[in-house]
């Protein structure tokens, strides 16, 4: 399963995530042209196999991204965002209210909640080229639309974002919605291109790792909770395309 026919990250090709806007989802009405742009930067980039990420953001305000390591008069600019040995702790944390889950659990139960973070979901996925539904699937499952929800393993907000892990994305306000929505949608897109657009990878490394991946030949680690999370994930994120895709034709 694939989330988008995603170009490889490379500092030759100096990928732009909102410049260039080539990441484009499969099957869309783009057609032809996208999956050209994509075949493309798939055959032209080179493999993702094992790297560390590293960005930074020009004078305009885009992010660039590259797997190569900087070197030279271009490595003060390059921050090292995430390592390829980053495991994020999170698959240890318990949800819920239990004696060793969430420090604070989820406790808005009103049912505009699924609605009310709408705007920042729809600003994330087309600034990221992340679906919809996949955004509001790990939202559903790390916090339940609740931001003021603290895990056990301190990850913070609608998208349980890890303090590190938060500032490695940019965001200051673990606990502000579009801030966490932005940070948590940015963390997806470096995994789905660091998987090649893997779905069930992009997952699996969004809660336990990179590093517990890599350590299991780049397979979903063998953690109970994180293959629990994985299922919950994909449950909510078919049902949210099949509603999305009903919602589209009847509107049409």
């Amino acid at each position: 399963m694939r989330i988008l026919a995603v170009g490889k990250i490379a500092l030759a090709a100096a990928w732009l995530w909102h410049g260039l806007r080539r990441g484009l989802r499969r099957g869309s009405r783009a057609g032809l042209l996208a999956g050209l742009l994509a075949s493309l930067a798939l055959v032209c980039l080179p493999s993702l196999a094992h790297a560390d990420i590293y960005s930074y953001t020009d004078a305009e305000g885009i992010v660039h991204f590259t797997n190569i390591a900087p070197r030279g008069k271009e490595k003060a600019r390059w921050k090292k965002v995430l390592s390829d040995t980053s495991s994020y702790g999170k698959a240890a944390a318990e949800r819920g209210t239990c004696e060793r889950c969430d420090v604070v659990p989820a406790r808005d139960r009103s049912k505009e909640r699924y609605r009310r973070y709408d705007a920042y979901i729809y600003e994330a996925a087309e600034l990221y080229r992340i679906p919809v539904p996949l955004i509001r699937a790990v939202i559903r499952v790390e916090s339940d639309y609740d931001p003021r929800v603290v895990s056990s393993m301190d990850a913070r907000g609608l998208m349980q974002l890890l303090p590190y892990v938060g500032k490695e994305m940019g965001v200051r306000n673990l606990h502000d919605p579009r801030e966490n929505i932005l940070g948590g949608t940015r963390l997806l897109r470096i995994l789905a291109n660091r998987y090649d657009g893997d779905l069930v990878l992009t997952i699996a490394a969004y809660h336990a790792g990179m590093g517990s991946l890599k350590r299991y030949g780049d397979r979903v680690p063998p953690y109970k909770r994180t293959r629990r999370y994985l299922r919950m994930v994909l449950d909510h994120y078919y049902r949210y395309q099949r509603e999305e895709e009903e919602a589209r034709r009847g509107g049409s």
